[in-house]
């Protein structure tokens, strides 16, 4: 990371530019937070028209501080921003947070923020934003936030967010969370996500990352923050929302349209270990429940659920099922002793239902954990705990006893235990931060405790393999061609082939023609039924435009081939190739591409049934032929591949193997897109039938500036 964001994320000293006293405005609402919560270092304000803002000394400008500041928060107009910068990185201070809007994300703002960007660069200046709520540092008591904010008590999940509204609801929600460091990105013109990930995954204290993005940024940068969280055993999650613009631009091509960045995304994600949230309540609860690592189940076993509700347990039954979680019988003696312990009306199973009727009582809740606990098939449990609000003093003693039993019962018991409430505004904030003092993370909401227990039991990832796949990202980045050709990169099917079988792939043998009388020749020396095409690069989808002609026989039928596609509206420009048709197998999609956040490499069902079942894996490369085996056996459609019904099983390995070495032919080559479909596969070995491959435009001209959203 080129620059080192650490003065902003542990501030000892600030100054507020735009310091003011006006009720509602930025100035003012930081300068109150930071009073509020007892910030104990110096503060300025910055403001030529003031000597003094809420107690605080006021100077002109930056220049005149005292001495450099840590945090430099920034709330003036946007043309006033740049040259503020350029002072703060002259006065040598640690680093900026623009709070400020009018910049990339309108367009008359975009010059504007290439010079903000270009300032603090050119000064080694870190800075968040613009455009953002800020940064939130709980543990120094520094909320240089735009929102007006309450002290809160720090803890071990720290926020980063692409939009400061969500941020501020995270902050606001009740739902006994304790933050380390809460920060809005802003426009990222300087420091993106992967670059604060990077940052605040080495600050003292963090245990884990809710990440909210809503671009995907630079994918070796974000490899290698989730590799340095993996080292670090900093458990992320991600909620990332948006449709591809690289996916649609790629929909001329059968990968383009299967696999948009957004699924590319999610693969990086899945390899990291990280959590995929699909709203922001499950990312805050997931980040929550991963800060806690006495929560993570050793292994071995599954999950048991525990409720007093015959209902809540049918419902929690159904919902395990729904997202795969394994809920084993409970083993006989477990259920013996289970039997000695609940009263008659309780359903002894998992779910377990031990009734209402042993509901406050501490000491048989405590032994209820532990016996369900000490099954040799459970190593996770979930309790289910509702608390009202507003409760009766009388009644919130039996909900105190109740806790008293869960909490003793989990310090007891070898199984990481988990509670969650039916609902999720079912939940107390001083409830659930007592049960998190014990190791024991409430969850608001049952469906989303489940979620949560499944990211528990996600294993550690490889932090060499994110480093690996780091790697092939920088390469893809600075491997292409500096020009582009007139057909917009697209390579066509003949040197394609050549690009393959020079790498070891196995193509078709196979003839250029430009005469008649050569592709009779051509029959003749391949010798058995042939295949004629029109190979250029405008041809995209032969079998649409009518350049391909399959299954011919001797020279007669070849030479009627070659009259109607040279004559064809098709021809034009286009090369005649002439190939020895392979015996019919199973089809497979096989394609690598670099327009995602990292390259990878899809692999799905083949021909006709590619976009019919969209049925595809993918694989952030490079991938080797273990993991791309793996992935073609997760498919739906992989049990078609293994025999049955009088079907021979195909060569998995040797497909695996092809697609591995595709991947590595993408990146090494500089391409943009490499596409093998049909790749048929037989019993014994594998060919590709048709390719198309794309090499990477020029990357010097200036990219647009991505405008994040508050």
């Amino acid at each position: 990371m080129p620059l080192d964001p650490t003065p902003l994320l542990e501030p000892r000293s600030i100054a507020v530019v735009g310091a003011n006293d006006r009720p509602g405005s930025y100035g003012d609402i930081v300068l109150r937070n930071l009073d509020r919560a007892g910030f104990e270092g110096p503060v300025w304000g910055v403001n030529p028209r003031r000597v003094e803002v809420h107690g605080r000394q006021c100077v002109p400008t930056v220049a005149d501080l005292p001495e450099p500041v840590d945090a430099v928060v920034v709330a003036i107009p946007a043309a006033g921003v740049p040259a503020v910068i350029r002072e703060a990185a002259v006065r040598d201070c640690g680093g900026a947070i623009v709070i400020s809007a009018g910049f990339g994300e309108i367009a008359q703002g975009r010059d504007l923020e290439r010079e903000l960007s270009e300032a603090a660069l050119a000064g080694d200046l870190p800075l968040c934003g613009p455009n953002g709520n800020g940064i939130y540092a709980v543990g120094a008591r520094a909320p240089m936030w735009g929102d007006s904010v309450p002290p809160l008590e720090p803890g071990g999940v720290a926020m980063i967010s692409q939009s400061g509204n969500l941020a501020v609801n995270a902050l606001g929600s009740r739902r006994g969370i304790r933050y380390h460091t809460v920060l809005s990105t802003g426009n990222q013109a300087v420091l993106d996500a992967s670059d604060w990930l990077d940052a605040i995954c080495r600050r003292e204290g963090v245990r884990s990352v809710a990440m909210f993005l809503e671009e995907d940024g630079d994918g070796e940068r974000l490899a290698s923050s989730l590799a340095e969280c993996v080292e670090r055993g900093i458990r992320v999650a991600v909620l990332k929302v948006g449709a591809s613009e690289a996916g649609a631009r790629a929909a001329s091509a059968h990968t383009g349209a299967l696999a948009g960045d957004q699924r590319v995304f999610r693969a990086l994600v899945e390899e990291s270990g990280a959590a995929w949230a699909r709203d922001p309540h499950e990312l805050l609860e997931l980040a929550r429940v991963l800060a806690e690592p006495r929560a993570r189940p050793r292994g071995g076993g599954g999950l048991a659920v525990l409720t007093c509700s015959g209902g809540d347990s049918g419902i929690a039954a159904d919902e395990a099922a729904l997202i795969g979680a394994e809920l084993p019988p409970l083993a006989v003696g477990t259920r013996e002793r289970l039997a000695e312990l609940l009263p008659d009306a309780a359903t002894i199973g998992n779910p377990l239902d031990y009734t209402a009727m042993i509901w406050g009582d501490t000491d048989l809740l405590r032994r209820i954990t532990v016996t369900v606990g000490d099954d040799p098939a459970i190593d996770q449990l979930l309790v289910l705990y509702d608390h009202p609000q507003g409760l009766a003093p009388e009644a919130a003693a039996t909900w105190a006893a109740v806790r008293a039993g869960i909490v003793a019962g989990a310090a007891e018991t070898k199984a990481a235990t988990l509670v969650a409430s039916t609902l999720p505004d079912l939940i107390d904030d001083q409830a659930s931060g007592e049960l998190a003092e014990h190791g024991v993370p409430a969850i608001a909401g049952l469906r989303t405790a489940l979620v949560c227990a499944q990211a528990l039991r996600v294993g550690p990832a490889s932090a060499k393999r994110l480093r690996e796949i780091a790697a092939a990202a920088t390469m893809a980045k600075s491997g292409h061609d500096p020009y582009v050709d007139p057909d917009d990169g697209w390579i066509d099917e003949v040197d394609t082939k050549e690009m393959l079988r020079a790498a070891g792939l196995a193509v078709p043998e196979g003839r250029v023609v430009a005469s008649e009388q050569e592709c009779v020749d051509a029959v003749e020396q391949l010798h058995g039924r042939v295949a004629l095409k029109l190979a250029s690069p405008r041809l995209l989808h032969k079998s649409d435009a009518g350049a391909l002609r399959l299954d011919l026989e001797g020279t007669d039928e070849a030479r009627t081939a070659y009259r109607d596609l040279s004559a064809s509206p098709a021809a034009g420009g286009a090369r005649v190739l002439v190939e020895r048709m392979e015996p019919p197998g199973a089809e497979l999609l096989i394609a690598a591409r670099a327009d995602g956040v990292v390259p990878a490499l899809v692999v799905g069902l083949g021909g006709v049934w590619t976009e019919a079942m969209d049925d595809v894996a993918i694989v952030p490369l490079p991938a080797d032929a273990d993991r791309v085996e793996a992935a073609i056996r997760s498919l739906r459609g992989a049990a078609a591949l293994a025999g049955g019904r009088g079907q021979e099983p195909v060569d998995l390995r040797r497909a695996a193997a092809l697609a591995a070495d595709a991947g590595r032919v993408l990146v090494d080559e500089g391409l943009a897109l490499l596409e093998l479909n049909p790749v048929v596969v037989h019993g014994e070995g594998c060919v590709v039938l048709d390719a198309l491959a794309r090499r990477t435009a020029r990357r010097d001209a200036p990219a647009a500036l991505p405008g994040a959203k508050r």
